[in-house]
């Protein structure tokens, strides 16, 4: 999801939010509120608020039409020949590593005719949701009465391998142990998997992304941010039995919609200690770095059209978080907010207090609180080495993978970091192995800037940094380090990978050197961090979770975790500042907003869309872009938008400015979800791009 400027509107947002807040703990969560998964969905609050009962089957057949991205976006299926639906910023990355100077798919489009043509992309997975089973009882036994927090919770995470290698024998499937409610509840999520995935369809960059970085998490919207992918099994077009049928008709004004997705990740149930730590520490330094990356990878692409084109994507994705995260942190800095935060809070502890039964809970909150202390004193060197931004290069970032590759997979599997579970595996080394292009300039690029970093965090007298630099400067550094590499070379990774322990402690490639150097440091403070921060965190936030269900029942939804959710809301439009915004915007209303910005970047219609303007063969009312009150986030991206019969009505791109508060507290009064209309979608593809043959999957016609 993108972003834009937010000063003025913010300020009109934190009064609004300032009024809503103001009624405390008694306030009850908003009627479109949740981010539900599909074993615990607001039936109740479907039948009362909309007289709608989902008829059986309902929600199998939408939850088995979700896909998700193991690139962080979501997405679904749109026909029963595996044909896949999500945003053209969701295959962003896929389009970045299959252009090249000579054809630009990224940024000039691209159809496939005929299966024959589509194109593979290259360490793609796309995962189905097909099975969710509670696993808490099965965890939680792991745990002894005489551990401390960070034994417990190395043998909740033993469990959890141990169950998730078990289902993946059993089934196949891969199996993933999900976190829910910050350690409240366990969950094993199995999902049917595909990585032979392949590019249908994709619009030019400057109408999938019309506006650009300036009206990113802004409305009104024209943007045309849709990509079909296809899924194959044994080297043909998947054949799928639940897949979404498409709304000619689109939505309407009220209409009660639902969205399918995997929103990333919310801080609703945080304390407010650890939102404090968030706002003081955590988002200031990550903004810090992000805002030197946005600078160094302007930088570069000013050396050149291909430079521009090999950074175009890192740029982009850079400026949203930067955009995502400067208002996560504005609604964190919310008086208002925080207040409604520590009302909460204040109410929960005082019914826990008063409660006999719940009184064991009662010093949750307070170790949480010195958990942050922790995160706090090591937060530099777990951000510089273990969260890698001291090496922003590709092919670090497969040294290290192939340095712990060896490592984990000698020990059992209950006793390895998580990404390195037997479950995981084979998609690991999906991306381990990937063919995707290298470019050397750019990595030596990154990488001294990132080491640059690095240097004027800690100093000059650092015994790790002196080691990894050998004396050299940061800049001289990376050039001997990405010039005396043969990573990029696909067969030397797998040869290095095969040759196990004995292959990675020998080889004397420097990439391979490096992380062999910093890994005992980075697994050190990862320890460290996993112990006294995440095993407190998991620990309390499971009494806290146990407080909440016995004051609140399962009418509580978890924190969002990037996996398969359900949100309910109706198409709305909003008031801002005494403007009121209507909730669909048209194809007029595009070439209207470009002759407004004078037709120049980010403002600019391809020539294909005025060429089939001038030719009459577009209708200018087609609804483009809509809002609506669905609770999402961050990883809802390509989510599809259906009606109640399971209709594809839009596809989420993106949030408006005032959702960016959704982190961390839900509203429905100015907050919207924004989407491409699947009317506007149709009748490009019909009259814009002339894709008869993907209109006749989608449709019948």
């Amino acid at each position: 999801m993108r972003k834009s400027r937010f000063a003025t509107v913010w300020a009109s947002l934190s009064l609004g939010m300032a009024a809503w807040l103001a009624g405390g703990f008694a306030v009850p969560s908003l009627a479109d509120e949740g981010m539900w998964t599909f074993d615990n969905l607001p039936l109740q609050t479907l039948k009362e608020r909309y007289g709608f009962e989902p008829p059986a089957g309902w929600a199998d057949h939408l939850r088995l039409s979700a896909v998700r991205f193991n690139n962080g976006g979501s997405g679904s299926f749109v026909s029963a020949n595996g044909l896949i639906m999500t945003n053209h910023h969701v295959g962003a990355d896929v389009l970045q590593k299959i252009s090249t100077p000579e054809r630009n798919i990224y940024e000039s489009g691209f159809l496939a005719e005929t299966p024959e043509q589509e194109i593979a992309a290259p360490d793609l997975e796309i995962n189905v949701l097909v099975g969710i089973k509670d696993v808490t009882n099965e965890v939680n036994a792991a745990v002894q009465p005489d551990m401390d927090d960070a034994r417990a919770a190395q043998a909740r995470r033993a469990a959890m391998a141990t169950l998730e290698k078990k289902s993946l024998e059993e089934t196949g499937l891969r199996s993933d142990v999900v976190t829910l409610y910050q350690g409240g509840r366990y969950a094993l999520y199995t999902y049917k998997k595909y990585t032979d995935v392949r590019l249908v369809f994709a619009p030019e960059f400057n109408i999938a992304f019309f506006g650009g970085d300036p009206d990113n998490f802004e409305y009104p919207r024209y943007c045309l941010d849709v990509c079909f992918f296809r899924a194959y099994e044994n080297g043909q077009p998947a054949k799928v039995e639940h897949h979404l049928a498409w709304s000619r008709n689109g939505s309407q004004d009220g209409e009660l919609v639902f969205v399918a997705g995997h929103p990333g990740r919310t801080s609703r149930q945080f304390t407010v200690a650890h939102l404090e730590y968030l706002r003081d520490h955590a988002f200031p330094l990550l903004l810090s770095v992000l805002a030197q990356r946005e600078a160094d990878l302007k930088e570069y692409s000013q050396r050149g059209e291909e430079q521009a084109r090999q950074a175009k994507e890192d740029l982009f994705g850079i400026q949203n978080s930067i955009k995502a995260r400067t208002g996560g942190l504005k609604g964190l800095q919310d008086q208002a907010l925080m207040a409604r935060k520590a009302q909460e809070e204040k109410a929960l502890r005082d019914a826990v207090a008063n409660d006999p039964n719940l009184k064991d809970y009662a010093t949750a909150w307070d170790k949480i609180a010195e958990a942050q202390k922790v995160a706090r004193r090591v937060q530099i060197d777990y951000s510089l080495l273990e969260r890698g931004f001291a090496f922003d290069s590709q092919l670090f970032n497969i040294a290290r993978g192939l340095v712990r590759l060896a490592e984990e997979t000698a020990k059992p599997n209950e006793d390895r970091l998580r990404e390195y579970r037997d479950s995981n595996l084979d998609s690991l080394k999906l991306g381990l192995f990937s063919p995707a292009p290298i470019y050397p300039e750019f990595e030596e690029f990154k990488l001294a800037r990132s080491l640059r970093y690095w240097y004027d965090q800690v100093g000059p007298n650092n015994d790790l940094i002196q080691q990894a630099l050998r004396g050299e400067r940061p800049e001289a550094a990376a050039k001997r380090l990405v010039g005396g590499t043969k990573l990029a070379d696909v067969a030397y990774r797998k040869e290095l990978a095969e040759g196990g322990r004995a292959a990675i402690e020998s080889c004397v490639d420097p990439m391979i050197v490096l992380a062999r150097l910093v890994d005992p440091a980075a697994r050190e403070v990862r320890k460290i961090r996993e112990d006294q921060v995440e095993g407190v965190e998991t620990a309390n936030y499971a009494l806290i979770a146990k407080a909440r269900f016995a004051q609140l029942g399962d009418s509580v939804y978890p924190d969002a975790t990037f996996t398969l959710r359900l949100a309910i809301g109706t198409v709305a439009g909003y008031e801002v500042d005494g403007q009121t915004i209507p909730p669909y915007t048209t194809y007029e209303g595009l070439f209207q907003r470009a002759d407004l910005k004078g037709n120049q970047p980010p403002y600019v219609v391809p020539s294909s869309w005025i060429k089939a303007r001038d030719e009459k063969r577009i209708d200018l009312n087609t609804p483009f872009n809509f809002v609506s009150t669905n609770d999402i986030i961050g990883g809802n991206s390509g989510s599809p938008v259906v009606n109640c019969n399971n209709e594809v009505v839009g596809l989420i791109f993106d949030g408006n400015i005032q959702s960016l508060v959704l982190d961390f507290v839900y509203d429905d009064k100015v907050a919207r979800a924004v989407s491409v209309d699947s009317r506007g979608i149709l009748q490009a593809l019909k009259h814009v791009y002339h894709a008869a043959n993907l209109v006749r999957e989608l449709t019948g016609e």
